[in-house]
């Protein structure tokens, strides 16, 4: 049986979003992510502000991006109950200029599911953590804007 999978492109969805002088993100990191990373149990904490209200929230997981995965869901599901059916189910990194060595850029995609929709984002940065973080913001953020179109 053949199965052809409608995915959604929404890193350019939400960069078409925002270059719109209207746009109004659902939520606001403050400062940024925090992650120990022990090599064993790596542990995320994030701070995000929505509707006023700040949420301040740490989880573990099985890997770095794993942790920011669980504190970005911990955290918004409260405010955004959509985000607790949210799954990621493929996740890539890419090296660019190998040559560079351990300064090379890193693409980072990851999938993500609510189990009807299916969406890609893609971030570059000179950090493999932080690509993860930024792409795992979007693939949450396009969750909550997708569930509001839908409304």
């Amino acid at each position: 049986m053949k199965r052809a999978f409608n995915i959604q492109n929404a890193t350019k969805r939400l960069n078409i979003l925002r270059s719109l002088g209207s746009y109004k993100r659902p939520f606001k990191v403050v400062g940024t992510y925090r992650l120990i990373d022990d090599g064993i149990r790596p542990e995320a904490t994030v701070i995000l502000k929505a509707d006023g209200k700040e949420m301040h929230e740490a989880a573990t997981g099985v890997g770095p991006v794993d942790a920011l995965a669980n504190v970005l869901k911990k955290s918004l599901s409260s405010m955004f109950p959509v985000i607790q059916g949210v799954k990621l189910i493929d996740y890539s990194a890419k090296v660019h200029d190998a040559k560079s060595g351990t300064s090379a850029k890193v693409e980072v995609s990851i999938v993500f599911t609510d189990g009807e929709e299916i969406w890609s984002v893609t971030e570059i940065s000179d950090n493999i953590n932080m690509a993860s973080f930024m792409a795992l913001l979007d693939g949450f953020e396009y969750a909550i804007l997708s569930k509001k179109e839908s409304e």
